[in-house]
């Protein structure tokens, strides 16, 4: 019963979309046209005709529907789903045990992302910032919890083979380069602000 509902509802929004489409919109107005010239006595006993191959040189020559575009979240909702799965990072990182220097490292950086990420005019003005968007989306999901799963994984190993590189002088190197591209990221947003702060100055001079 519901699939005959759902189908007799998706043939009726078929048909809907079709009488609203712009080549039965054209093609009507061309049969109008045809059936103008009915009147006028033009068509004759082949009225039909015309006004049949008027319609459908209308519908030919029509331009084709544009399909919509995908909806997409918003920079904003973005930002929502990014601060959940934040969240979800931090209990991960909770769990994991790194040395002291590693453990310092971490810390300032996840301060730095909870700062980026705090509901406020700070994430106003990322919102407008697509590429900062991208940026703290790959730190969160990608960038830091590769970097100290791959520090867990590398560990074990080296308790089998003792006397390679340490481990984590590498995820402390990682951790310091993450946390400089956040710092280079909130130096970004913190000039965007400035550089309005100085248009809004100009305009009221300006305006004085």
């Amino acid at each position: 019963m519901a699939t005959n509902e759902t189908s007799g509802a998706g043939k009726a929004n078929g048909l809907l979309g079709f009488l609203e489409s712009r080549k039965n919109l054209t093609g009507s107005a061309c049969g109008i046209a045809g059936l103008g010239l009915t009147f006028a006595g033009v068509a004759g006993a082949y009225w039909p005709v015309v006004v049949v191959g008027l319609y459908g040189a209308g519908a030919l020559i029509a331009p084709p529907e544009r399909p919509p575009l995908p909806d997409f979240p918003d920079p904003s909702a973005q930002l929502d789903e990014i601060r959940a799965d934040f969240g979800r990072l931090r209990a991960y990182l909770a769990d994991v045990e790194l040395p002291p220097a590693a453990a310092g490292r971490l810390t300032e950086l996840t301060e730095l992302l909870a700062a980026l990420l705090d509901p406020g005019w700070v994430a106003e003005i990322l919102a407008q910032d697509p590429e900062g968007v991208h940026a703290l989306s790959r730190a969160v999901r990608t960038d830091v919890p590769e970097a100290v799963d791959t520090f867990v994984r590398t560990r074990w190993w080296v308790r089998l083979a003792p006397g390679t590189e340490a481990p984590e002088r590498h995820l402390e190197r990682q951790l310091t380069l993450l946390h400089e591209e956040a710092e280079a990221l909130a130096a970004g947003l913190r000039e965007t602000e400035a550089r309005r702060q100085e248009s809004h100055t100009r305009y009221l001079e300006g305006r004085a």
